[in-house]
């Protein structure tokens, strides 16, 4: 038995060449941006040690976790459609995601400085 209610989406495409030669160049601009983040955070786990000393290190993880945000911030713009949407609508859905994040990162610090004082302490 056939279903008459599955719809074939490929069928349902109607843009130009124009349009598609659009449409790829930016799927190829974007999986060139992550590729090249991608790349320098590699780069930067492989090599830093070559390149920087220890006292370096608390700077690398920093660039870490702003090229992840970086790349995340991407994603859901491009892949998730935000990116269209108007600024107010972004902002109410990035907003409490960013206080959440800030909130986790002003903890880890707080509570790294509180271990390794209480560490000393017993020294």
């Amino acid at each position: 038995m056939e279903r008459d209610d599955i719809i074939e989406y490929s069928l349902d495409a109607h843009h130009s060449e124009e349009a598609g030669r659009k449409i790829r160049r930016k799927i190829w601009m974007v999986t060139l941006f992550l590729a090249v983040v991608t790349a320098v955070e590699v780069t930067l786990g492989a090599y830093w040690k070559e390149w920087f000393d220890l006292s370096a290190w608390n700077n690398i993880k920093l660039v870490y976790v702003v090229l992840t945000l970086i790349k995340a911030g991407y994603i859901v713009a491009v892949f998730m459609h935000l990116g269209d949407e108007r600024r107010n609508i972004r902002a109410i859905i990035l907003l409490p995601y960013a206080l959440f994040i800030l909130y986790l990162v002003f903890i880890a610090i707080f509570e790294s400085n509180l271990v390794h004082q209480t560490w000393l302490r017993y020294l």
